[in-house]
C-alpha cells in the first residue's frame, strides 16, 4: 500500500502542477521513517532545499520565455536575411525587446508566445499572450526610403492602448537592394 500511496501522491501533484515542480528523491527516501534520527537531520535540508529548486525553475522560465522570442524572430529572417542582419539585431534590436518584455509582462504569469511569424511582406514576428488574449505584438516593417534603400523597422504594439501606438526598437539597414521575403 506504501507504494501505490508513493505513486498516486506523485501523479497528483505532476498533474496540478503541470510537470512543473517535481517531487525530489530526499522526500521519498525519507518518506516512512518516522522518529528516526536521519528524517529529523533531513527535514531542514529538504526545507531548504524545495524553495530554491523552485525559484531555479521561475528563472528557468523567463529564459524560456526570451529564447522562444528570439528562435521566432529568427524564424521569420529565414535563412536569407539571418545572416545579414543576425549581428545587428542580437546587439541593438533584441536587447530591447527583452526589455519591453519585461516592462509589460512583469506581472503576468501564464505567458505563451505565438508560433508561425507570418510570411512574405506580413510584420508580424510574434505575439506574447497571457490567457489567450494578445498583451505586446512585436513586428518588423520593410521601408523603401528613395536614395536610401531599404530598412526593417522593428517596432511593438502593446493592448494598453488597443495595440495604436508604435513603439520604436530600432531600425536596421539592408542595402538599396530589395530585400527577399520573409521565411525565405
Amino acid at each position: 500500500m506504501k507504494k501505490w500511496f508513493k505513486q498516486s501522491v506523485m501523479i497528483t501533484v505532476a498533474f496540478l502542477t503541470l510537470g512543473m515542480i517535481t517531487p525530489m528523491h530526499e522526500i521519498w527516501n525519507n518518506f516512512g521513517e518516522t522518529g528516526s534520527s536521519n528524517s529529523q537531520a533531513a527535514s531542514p535540508e529538504i526545507a531548504y532545499a524545495a524553495p530554491l529548486e523552485v525559484t531555479e525553475q521561475v528563472v528557468e522560465e523567463e529564459k524560456s520565455l526570451t529564447e522562444v522570442a528570439r528562435e521566432q524572430a529568427y524564424t521569420k529572417f529565414g535563412t536569407r536575411i539571418a545572416p545579414k542582419i543576425s549581428e545587428d539585431f542580437d546587439t541593438y534590436i533584441f536587447p530591447k525587446i527583452e526589455e519591453a518584455i519585461a516592462m509589460h509582462c512583469a506581472d503576468l504569469d501564464n505567458l505563451t508566445i505565438t508560433e508561425n511569424p507570418s510570411g512574405g511582406y506580413a510584420e508580424k514576428m510574434f505575439h506574447i499572450q497571457h490567457d489567450a488574449s494578445d498583451v505586446i505584438r512585436f513586428h518588423v516593417r520593410t521601408e523603401n526610403r528613395p536614395h536610401d534603400g531599404f530598412y526593417y523597422n522593428f517596432h511593438y504594439h502593446v493592448a494598453a492602448d488597443n495595440f495604436d501606438t508604435h513603439h520604436d526598437l530600432g531600425e536596421i539597414y539592408w542595402s538599396k537592394n530589395q530585400p527577399p521575403k520573409w521565411l525565405s
